[in-house]
């Protein structure tokens, strides 16, 4: 079984592919340090319209590296607040 994990709950847009729970095919982070630098913290504002901006890019990116296709995926994990989860 191969599931996609996505999480971008504060600055970090990151995708990754785990196959059968134990095998980690691709780990993607496309981080947002360098632009909130400028004004000494995360801003929530800023760091969502970024998200928005690198979600499809970084999924797409996790799962070439993974060498699959979203019909290969059996299981989407999301981060859907912070300090929780939600699967479907």
């Amino acid at each position: 079984m191969k599931i996609l994990g996505i999480e971008t709950s504060c600055d970090e847009t990151s995708a990754a592919v785990v196959e059968d729970g134990t095998r980690i095919l691709s780990n993607v982070i496309a981080s947002q340090t360098d632009l909130h630098e400028r004004f000494g913290g995360v801003v929530p504002e800023v760091a969502s319209r970024r998200h928005v901006e690198l979600i499809l890019p970084t999924i797409q990116e996790a799962l070439t590296e993974a060498d699959t296709t979203f019909t290969g995926i059996e299981c989407i994990g999301v981060i859907n607040r912070p300090g929780s989860s939600a699967r479907s």
